[in-house]
C-alpha cells in the first residue's frame, strides 16, 4: 500500500497547510464524535505528493449513481396537490341496507356520534359536521363539502362543480356507504333517489367522468375492494384510449392511473362490527388516529387497576401543542408512521405520498394505523398504488410503549387538572372541540390547585441516542451489498457504483454505504422541538457528512422546509451546524440556490462571512469558508443570485478574507469572487474600481497550490472564462468607466502578471488554470497573438535559412525587425505611444513564448490544453493576410531540423526577436535552452488540423509495449510515453470543424506546409507592417464593439455579454465572421483574419477546478479517512508497515556495527535487464530495486530482488538525446513514490509501481520543469537532485549556474542560489536532519557548502579545492555529524570535516586508472568504489568496499563487464561512467549494474 492512500498532514502554519488533506475533527459544532475520542494519535509521517490534488489534478471525479439526486421536491411525474374535497355520506340512518346483517350488539358510532341518540336528520348533520372537522384537522387549507345522503342528480352536480373549482389540481372524494348495499363486482356504488325509496347504482365510469383526474378516493364500505379494482380497470382503459386516439391528455391533465385510492377492505370482506369500535373505524383511523389508537390500546392491553377506559377518553391536551400529553402522542405518532413508511416503501412512492401534499401525507400516514387495527378484525385495507404490509413493523412496539408511558401518568393528570368533568361529554361535538372526545378540559379558576407536571416521553431522546450510536459505532463504514447495505434506488439503479479511474476499479469498488438508520425520519421530527433541536442538528450534520448519498436521503425525507425556516432563527448556537448542513446540501444539489435567493436565506451566510469577531463562531475560518462556498453556489450561473450577493456586500467581504491565515477561507473567498463577477459587467466594473484584480495577482505567490489555482480561476472568469455552464467570452466586459487604452492595458497586464508569476509553478493544477486565463486573452486579442505567431514563424525561418536544402532567398534577414519598426512609425512622433505599443506587443510575445513552452509540458493534460490554444493561434495565422505575403517559403513536409541529435531550442530563436529587446520582466533575461525541438515548425503544422500530436487519453492509459519501436509514430512522438496521470481527462479541441479523412491527408499536409491564399486576394500589395496594423486595429474594433454593447444595455441575466462563439463585437464574434474594413490607414487592407472560414471557436478553455473544489464539501470532514480509521484494511496495513519498518531499523542498528569490519562479498541475487542500467535506487523497507536503462526510450524497471522478478516497467518520457540522471524513492515509510530527474530539466513522480498491492494502475503523480535555465556545456551532468524527506525540500542543480530549492509542501521554488562556478553541478547531498546546509560537487573538482538560511550572496560558507576532476559524488558521514566524503573520477576519495580546515581529513587513492562509481552506506561507516573502464582493462571491473575508519579495504571484487570491446563513449553524455552502483538505505546490501545489463545484489557477511 503506497503513500497515495494517505493524505498530507497539516504542517507549519495554517496558511500553508494542504486543503485536500486537512480533516475537520471537530466538525461543524466544535465537538468530536464518540469514535474520534478513542482514536490514537496519528503517526507523524508526512507523505508528499499524495494529496487529493496530486491524484486528480483539479479534475472532478466521476459522479457515482449514489450522488445522483432522487427528485426530493416531489416533482416527479404524478405530483398531486389537493384543491377541494367531497365528503359523501350514504348512511340512511335507521334503515339497514338489505345485504347487511348486523350483530347485536353492533358497532354504531359514525364520526364518534351515536346516530341513534338523536333524531335521524340531526344525527346526520352532526355526523357530517364532525367528519368535516376531522378532515380539517388533517389540512385546514382545503375546503370540504359534506354531501349527506345524496341523490344521483345531487351527487353528479356536486362532483362536476368540484372539478371545475379544482381545475387541474387534485380532488379528494370520500365515500361512506354504510347505509347502502355493498359495491357491485362490476364497479358500482350506491346512492338514493330523491324520495329515498330506491337505491340508485352509480358506475365508477361516471364518477371518473365527473371528477376527472387526478383524484384521491377513499372507500369506506364493505367489499370496498370492488371499487378499487374496477377503478383501476376503468382508468387503464381510459388512459389507453386517450393515448391511442389523441396521443395523450391535454397539458395539465394527468392520467387516471395517477389517482390514489384507499379502501377499507378487500372485495370479499365486511367491515368490523365489534361494538367497542366505531362503525367507521377506517375513517376514524384516517382522520382521528390518536382517538382510535387509544381505544384500541385499551382493548388490547391490561391497564393498571386505577385507570379506567373513561379516564383514558379524558386525556388532556391539544393535538397541536407538543408540550401536552395529547400533542406529544400526536407528535410521536407522526414520527413513527413516517419512519415506518420510509423504511418500508420504495423511495419514489414515499416521496409522492408523503412529501407532495399535506392531506395526502396525513391520510396515508394514518392508513398505516388502519391496517394495523383492521387486520386484527379480518379486514385488509388496500391502497393504490399497492403498499407493502406494515402492521407488524417493529416500531409499533415503540408506539405502544409511548401510549403506556403516557397513560400511567393519567390518574395524576386528571386529579390535578382543574375543571375535569365527572362524566363523559355530550356525544354531539361542537365546532370548537376535538371530534374524538379526548382532550376536552374545563377552564381553571383563580384558586385552582397547581396542575400536575407532565413528564414528557423519552421516545425522542432514546431515538436520538440510537441514531448517535449508529453513527459512532460503524455507521459510516462501507459494507458489501446485501440486506444491511443501502437499498437500490427505484428503477434498478445502483445506489453506489464503483469509482472507475482510467478503466480500473478502486480496491473498495464492491463496497457500498450501510443501510441508513431507521431513526432518520424521527430526527427530522425532532427539529420541531426546541429542547432537542441542537442535538438533532448535530446528529444530522454528522450524518450528511457521510457523503452525497446521506444528503440525498435527508433531502428525500423532507428536511429542506425545516432547515430553511431555521435560517430565520436568531440562536447563535445553531450557526455552526446550520452552515455545515447547508454546505453539504449545496454541494450535492446546487439547484437550492433559487430557494435561498427567493427566501432571502443567503443573507444568513452573508452576515456570518462579514462578521469580524471570530470568537462568536467556533472554528471561525472554516465556517466562513463554508459560507463563502454557499454564497458562491448561490451566485453560480444565476444572475439574480450574483446581484443579490453583490448588494449584500458579499463581494467586499470576500475581498477582505483574501488575506486570512486559513488557506481554505482564502481559496473560497477567491472562488466566491469568481462566481459573483462571472459574466457580470456591473460587478466587474465594481471590482476594477477597487483593484481586486491587482490584489488577486499579488496572491499568486500564496503557499497553497489550491489558493493559487483559485486565484487564477477568479482571474479567468474576470477575463471572460465561463464559471458555470456557459461557453464564456467577452473578456472583462465593458469597463465603461475606463478609457479604451486603459481597458486594453489592464487586460494585458492581468494576463502578463499572472503568466510571469506562475509559469514555473510545480503544480500542474496551477499551470492548467494559467492556460485557461491565457486562452481568454487569446480569444479577445487574437490579432496580437497572430502577429506574435508570425514573428515566431519568421524567427524559425531564419534558423532554417542556413540549411543547404532551403529554397528561400531573401535580401532582408530582419523581416520582423523591419515590420515592427514600420508599424511603430505609424504612431508618428508620439514617443509615449510608440513605447506603450512596443511594451504591449512585447507582453503578448512573452505570453506567446510561455504558451509555446507549455505545449511540451511534461504533464499530459497541461500540454494538451496548451496545444489547443496554440493550434488555434496558428490556424488563425494560416488564415490571416500574412499567408498572402511572399515572405514564408513553401517547406517540404518531411523537413527535418538540423543540429546535434536533432535538437534545437524553440525559444532560443524567439529570444532573438526584436520584441525581446524590450522585455517586460527581468525573469526573461536568461536564455531558455531547455525546450528541445522535436520537429520542425512545418512538421508541427502538418499535425495541426489532423489532430493532437500527443497521445490521446486512451493511448496514454494503455500499458507500455515491450517493443519500443512500436511506440514511435512520428517525429512529434520521439519522446517516450510516460504513464498517464490519474484523471487525464483533457480533450484536444481542433480549430477545424472536423478532422481530415485519410484520403485528404496529403492534400492537408501540402496546404499546411504552404500557407493558403485567400480566394479574394490576388498579388499582395501590402507589407507585414500593414497586416500588423490591421490585426491590431481589428482587436481594438472588437473591444469598442464590446464596450458599446455594454453601454447600450445590460446583458441578459445568466448569459453574459453574449457570444455566439465569442465576444459581443457585433459582426466580429469569431474568426470566421471577421469582416473587411477600410478603417486602416492603408487602403485595401483586410481587417483581421477574414479568411478564417471553417474555424471553430474552441476558446476560452473550460476549467473544472470549481467542481473539484466543491467535492471537498461532499467528503467526510468529521471523521478520519479510511486509512486512518482503526480496523480498516489500509490502517492495518500501515500499522503493519510501521512495525515492520521499526523492526528493520532495529536490526540495521545491530548490523551496522558488525558491518564496518566484515566482508561484503555475500551473493544475494543476480538480475538481468535488457539494456545498460544507468541509475539505480533501492527501497529502504521493501525489496524493490528501481533501475533506469539507457534505451532510446528511457524506461524504468522495478524488480523484487528477493524473488528475482520484475514487477513493473514503464517509460519516463524524456526526449531523444537526454537521459535520467537522478533517481530517488520518496515516502518510503508509507509505500513509495519514484522521483526522477532527467537531462531535459524535468522532475517526474510516479506512484502505484508495485502491482502486488492492488493500488490501481501505474500513474504519474506530478511533473514539472525544475530547471529552466540550463546551459550548454561540452560535458554536462543533466539534472542533479537531492531529496530531503524530513523537510520536504528538493535541491536541484546540474547544467545550470544556480541551485534551485523547491518546497514539496507548497510546490513552489523558495530559493535560487548562484553557484558562482562555470562548471555544472555533479552531485548534491543534504543532511537528513534539521540542518539547512547542503554540499555540492562540481565538474571541475570544486566542492562547496551552502547554507540556505543566509542571504543569496553569502550562502556559500565553505569551498574545498583538493579534487581536480569531476566530483562523482558527495555523501555525509553516516556516523559522525559534520563530516562528509567525496570522490572524483581521478580515483581519489576524501573525508572532510566541516569544522576543520579546508584540506581533507583523510584521503584514499584507490583507482589510479580512474573511478566510475562511489557511494556511502547511510547506516554504517562503509563506502564503495568501482574502477573506470579503460582500453587496457574493460572486460573486468574492480569493486572495493572500504571502511571509513580503516585504511585497508573490507572486500575487493573483480566483476565481469560482459563487453567484447572497449566503449569509446559512456552510454549517455550526462553520466561519465559505464556502470552503476547503489547501497541499500537500510540493509547491509549493495547493487552494481554492468554494461551487459546484469545487476548483482551483494551483501555483507555478518556472521
Amino acid at each position: 500500500m503506497g503513500s497515495d492512500v494517505l493524505t498530507e498532514r497539516a504542517w507549519g502554519s495554517a496558511s500553508t497547510s494542504d486543503p485536500s488533506s486537512t480533516r475537520t475533527t471537530n466538525g461543524a459544532h466544535g465537538l468530536r464524535t464518540a469514535s474520534d475520542a478513542t482514536l490514537p494519535d496519528p503517526t507523524p509521517i508526512i507523505p508528499y505528493w499524495s494529496a487529493k490534488r496530486h491524484l486528480t489534478c483539479g479534475n472532478a471525479g466521476p459522479r457515482s449513481s449514489s450522488a445522483r439526486l432522487f427528485p426530493w421536491r416531489g416533482s416527479a411525474p404524478g405530483k398531486l396537490k389537493t384543491a377541494n374535497a367531497a365528503l359523501v355520506l350514504c348512511l340512511n340512518i335507521d334503515v339497514d341496507p338489505p345485504d347487511i346483517i348486523k350483530t347485536n350488539p353492533c358497532a354504531a358510532l359514525e364520526c364518534w356520534v351515536n346516530p341513534h341518540s338523536l333524531p335521524s336528520h340531526k344525527a346526520l348533520e352532526a355526523i357530517g359536521s364532525n367528519l368535516q372537522h376531522q378532515f380539517e384537522g388533517l389540512s385546514l387549507k382545503i375546503p370540504y363539502k359534506p354531501i349527506l345522503d345524496p341523490s344521483y342528480e345531487d351527487l353528479r352536480r356536486f362532483c362536476i362543480t368540484l372539478r371545475k373549482q379544482a381545475k387541474d389540481e387534485t380532488v379528494c372524494f370520500y365515500y361512506n356507504g354504510h347505509g347502502v348495499p355493498k359495491p357491485t363486482p362490476s364497479g358500482e356504488l350506491w346512492c338514493f333517489n330523491r324520495n329515498y325509496t330506491q337505491y340508485i347504482p352509480v358506475s365508477l365510469m361516471e364518477v371518473q367522468t365527473w371528477l376527472g383526474s387526478p383524484g384521491v378516493y377513499i372507500w369506506d364500505c364493505s367489499a370496498a375492494g370492488h371499487l378499487l379494482s374496477n377503478f383501476i380497470t376503468f382508468a387503464e382503459r381510459r388512459d389507453q384510449d386517450a393515448f391511442t386516439t389523441r396521443g395523450g391528455y391535454a397539458d395539465g391533465m394527468q392520467p387516471y392511473m395517477n389517482s390514489l385510492q384507499l379502501a377499507a377492505c378487500a372485495t370479499h370482506e365486511q367491515l368490523p362490527t365489534c361494538p367497542e369500535l366505531p362503525a367507521d373505524v377506517f375513517t376514524s383511523c384516517l382522520t382521528s388516529p390518536i382517538d382510535i389508537a387509544l381505544r384500541y390500546f385499551i382493548m388490547t392491553h391490561h391497564l393498571p387497576n386505577n385507570i379506567t377506559p373513561d379516564m383514558v377518553m379524558q386525556l388532556p391536551g391539544d393535538l397541536k401543542d407538543r408540550r401536552t400529553p395529547l400533542g406529544e402522542l400526536n407528535w410521536i405518532f407522526t414520527a413513527i408512521t413516517d419512519t415506518i413508511a420510509w423504511t418500508t416503501f420504495p423511495r419514489d412512492v414515499f416521496t409522492r405520498l408523503y412529501r407532495s401534499d399535506l392531506l395526502i401525507a396525513s391520510l396515508f400516514r394514518n392508513f398505516l394505523l388502519a391496517e394495523r387495527i383492521m387486520k386484527n378484525y379480518h379486514c385488509t385495507p388496500q391502497t393504490h398504488p399497492p403498499l407493502p404490509a406494515t402492521n407488524t413493523h417493529q416500531l409499533w412496539a415503540a408506539w405502544d410503549l409511548a401510549l403506556d408511558t403516557c397513560l400511567r401518568q393519567l390518574p395524576e393528570l386528571l386529579a390535578k387538572t382543574p375543571g375535569a368533568p365527572s362524566s363523559p361529554p355530550s356525544p354531539i361535538i361542537g365546532t370548537g372541540a376535538r371530534s374524538g372526545h379526548i382532550g376536552q378540559r374545563g377552564s381553571s379558576g383563580p384558586n385552582a390547585e397547581k396542575p400536575y407536571q407532565y413528564i414528557p416521553s423519552r421516545f425522542f431522546t432514546d431515538q436520538l441516542t440510537a441514531f448517535e450510536v449508529w453513527i459512532s459505532r460503524g455507521g459510516s463504514a462501507l459494507t458489501k451489498r446485501g440486506p444491511l447495505s443501502l437499498p437500490l434506488q427505484n428503477g434498478g439503479d445502483r445506489c453506489d457504483t464503483p469509482d472507475v479511474v482510467n478503466g480500473t476499479t478502486s480496491p473498495d469498488a464492491d463496497l457500498v454505504p450501510r443501510k441508513p438508520p431507521d431513526q432518520l425520519p424521527i430526527v427530522l421530527q425532532v427539529l420541531l422541538s426546541q429542547p432537542h433541536r441542537l442535538r438533532a442538528l448535530i446528529l444530522l450534520s454528522q450524518f450528511v457528512d457521510l457523503g452525497p448519498w446521506a444528503v440525498n436521503l435527508v433531502l428525500t425525507i423532507g428536511i429542506f422546509p425545516y432547515i430553511s425556516k431555521l435560517l430565520q432563527a436568531a440562536g447563535q448556537d445553531l450557526r455552526p451546524v446550520l452552515i455545515f448542513i447547508w454546505a453539504r446540501i449545496l454541494a450535492v444539489d446546487p439547484s437550492v440556490q433559487v430557494d435561498l435567493y427567493n427566501t432571502g436565506g443567503f443573507k444568513y451566510f452573508a452576515n456570518v462571512l462579514a462578521t469580524q469577531e471570530d470568537n462568536e463562531l467556533p472554528n471561525s475560518s472554516e465556517h466562513k469558508a463554508m459560507c463563502a462556498f454557499i454564497l458562491s453556489a448561490v451566485a453560480r450561473d444565476f444572475y439574480n443570485g450574483q446581484m443579490a450577493c453583490w448588494r449584500e456586500r458579499v463581494f467586499d467581504a470576500c475581498s477582505e478574507r483574501l488575506e486570512e491565515g486559513d488557506f481554505l477561507l482564502r481559496q473560497w473567498s477567491a472562488l466566491c469572487i469568481a462566481q459573483i463577477w462571472d459574466s457580470n459587467d456591473e460587478v466587474k466594473v465594481y471590482g476594477v474600481d477597487r483593484g481586486i484584480q491587482d490584489k488577486l495577482i499579488l496572491m499568486l505567490s500564496d503557499d497553497s497550490p489550491e489558493v493559487r489555482s483559485a486565484v487564477l480561476y477568479a482571474l479567468s472568469t474576470f477575463m471572460g472564462a465561463a464559471g458555470g455552464k456557459g461557453q464564456g467570452g467577452a473578456g472583462t466586459g465593458t469597463q465603461y468607466q475606463l478609457e479604451e487604452r486603459i481597458h486594453f492595458r489592464m487586460e494585458v497586464a492581468v494576463a502578463t502578471g499572472a503568466t510571469l508569476a506562475v509559469r514555473d509553478d510545480a503544480s500542474p493544477m496551477v499551470r492548467k488554470e494559467l492556460l485557461v486565463l491565457i486562452s481568454c486573452l487569446v480569444r479577445e486579442w487574437r490579432g496580437h497573438f497572430v502577429v506574435c505567431a508570425w514573428m515566431y514563424w519568421e524567427e524559425d525561418r531564419r534558423w532554417r535559412a542556413g540549411e543547404p536544402h532551403t529554397h528561400y532567398h531573401h535580401t532582408e534577414e530582419e523581416v520582423t525587425a523591419q515590420a515592427l519598426a514600420e508599424w511603430l512609425d505609424g504612431f508618428g512622433d508620439d514617443e509615449g505611444s510608440r513605447e506603450e505599443n512596443r511594451v504591449l506587443l512585447s507582453s503578448f510575445f512573452t505570453i506567446f513564448v510561455v504558451l509555446m513552452e507549455l505545449t511540451i509540458d511534461p504533464y499530459h493534460e497541461v500540454a494538451t490544453l496548451a496545444q489547443t490554444v496554440m493550434d488555434y493561434i496558428f490556424a488563425l495565422l494560416l488564415a490571416s493576410p500574412f499567408a498572402k505575403l511572399n515572405l514564408v517559403p513553401p517547406l517540404p513536409v518531411d523537413h527535418k531540423p538540423a543540429g546535434a541529435n536533432g535538437a534545437h531550442s524553440r525559444v532560443s530563436s524567439a529570444q532573438g526577436s526584436p520584441l525581446m529587446q524590450h522585455q517586460p520582466s527581468p525573469s526573461l533575461s536568461r536564455p531558455s535552452n531547455t525546450l528541445r525541438r522535436t520537429s520542425s515548425f512545418a512538421n508541427t503544422l502538418r499535425h495541426l488540423a489532423g489532430g493532437i500530436p500527443f497521445p490521446s487519453s486512451d493511448e496514454a492509459r494503455a500499458p507500455p509495449s515491450p517493443v519500443l519501436s512500436s511506440l514511435s509514430r512520428s517525429d512529434v512522438l520521439t519522446a517516450s510515453r510516460p504513464p498517464s496521470p490519474n484523471f487525464n481527462i483533457a480533450q484536444y479541441a481542433s480549430p477545424y470543424s472536423r478532422p481530415p479523412t485519410p484520403s485528404r491527408d496529403k492534400e492537408r499536409e501540402r496546404d499546411l506546409a504552404s500557407p493558403p491564399v485567400s480566394p479574394s486576394a490576388g498579388t499582395a500589395t501590402f507589407s507585414p507592417s500593414h497586416v500588423m496594423e490591421a490585426l491590431v486595429e481589428e482587436d481594438m474594433v472588437r473591444l469598442r464593439a464590446r464596450r458599446r454593447e455594454g453601454a447600450h444595455g445590460r446583458r441578459s441575466a445568466g448569459s453574459g455579454l453574449g457570444h455566439a462563439g465569442g465576444s459581443a463585437g457585433g459582426g466580429l464574434n469569431s474568426p470566421c465572421e471577421s469582416t473587411f474594413s477600410m478603417d486602416s490607414n492603408v487602403s485595401n487592407v483586410p481587417l483581421g483574419c477574414g479568411t478564417g472560414n471553417g474555424l471553430r471557436d474552441v476558446l476560452p478553455l473550460k476549467s473544472s477546478f470549481f467542481a473539484w473544489c466543491c467535492e471537498y464539501f461532499t467528503e467526510p470532514q468529521m471523521r478520519q479517512t479510511e486509512a486512518d480509521e482503526p480496523g480498516s484494511v489500509q490502517y492495518n496495513y500501515q500499522v503493519w508497515r510501521q512495525q515492520r519498518n521499526e523492526q528493520v531499523i532495529t536490526e540495521t542498528q545491530k548490523q551496522a556495527i558488525v558491518a564496518e569490519s566484515s566482508r561484503w562479498d555475500r551473493p544475494v541475487a543476480n538480475l538481468h535487464v535488457n539494456s545498460h542500467p544507468l541509475c539505480m535506487a533501492m527501497h529502504a523497507y521493501d525489496p524493490h530495486l528501481v533501475i533506469a536503462n539507457d534505451n532510446d526510450m528511457i524506461r524504468f524497471a522495478v524488480w523484487d530482488w528477493t524473488q528475482r522478478k520484475r514487477l513493473n516497467y514503464f517509460c519516463n518520457g524524456n526526449p531523444k538525446g537526454t537521459s535520467i540522471t537522478s533517481l530517488h524513492i520518496i515516502n518510503q515509510d508509507v509505500g513509495g513514490i519514484i522521483m526522477t530527474g532527467a537531462a531535459d530539466g524535468i522532475v517526474r513522480l510516479y506512484r502505484n509501481y508495485d502491482p502486488t498491492v492492488n493500488q490501481g494502475p501505474l500513474q504519474m503523480v506530478s511533473s514539472f520543469r525544475a530547471l529552466h535555465e540550463l546551459i550548454r556545456v561540452r560535458r554536462g551532468s543533466g539534472l542533479v537532485l537531492d531529496w530531503k524527506q524530513s523537510g520536504g525540500t528538493l535541491l536541484i542543480g546540474g547544467d545550470s549556474r544556480i541551485i534551485r530549492v523547491w518546497d514539496a509542501h507548497t510546490e513552489t521554488q523558495i530559493l535560487d542560489l548562484e553557484t558562482n562556478c562555470e562548471s555544472p553541478v555533479t552531485s548534491i547531498t543534504s543532511d537528513q536532519g534539521s540542518s539547512s546546509t547542503f554540499i555540492v560537487g562540481f565538474a571541475d573538482g570544486l566542492i562547496k557548502v551552502f547554507d540556505r538560511r543566509l542571504e543569496e550572496e553569502d550562502a556559500i560558507v565553505r569551498s574545498y579545492h583538493d579534487h581536480h576532476s569531476w566530483v562523482q559524488n558527495v555523501k555525509y558521514h553516516p556516523r559522525i555529524s559534520g563530516q562528509f566524503l567525496s570522490a572524483s573520477l581521478a580515483g581519489e576519495v576524501r573525508l572532510w570535516d566541516l569544522r576543520g580546515s579546508d584540506t581533507a581529513a583523510q584521503a584514499w587513492d584507490l583507482h589510479h586508472a580512474g573511478l566510475s562509481a562511489f557511494d556511502v552506506h547511510s547506516q554504517t561507516g562503509v563506502f564503495a568504489t568501482t574502477s573506470a573502464l579503460t582500453p587496457a582493462n574493460f572486460r573486468h571491473q574492480r569493486l572495493m568496499v572500504h571502511s571509513i575508519s580503516d585504511s585497508s579495504p573490507l572486500s575487493t571484487l573483480s566483476l565481469p563487464t560482459g563487453l567484447n570491446s572497449y566503449p569509446s563513449q559512456p552510454p549517455t553524455p550526462y553520466i561519465p561512467r559505464h556502470t552503476s552502483f547503489a547501497f541499500h538505505p537500510m540493509e547491509m546490501l549493495y547493487a552494481v549494474g554492468q554494461p551487459d545489463g546484469s545487476v548483482k545484489v551483494t551483501g555483507c557477511k555478518l556472521t
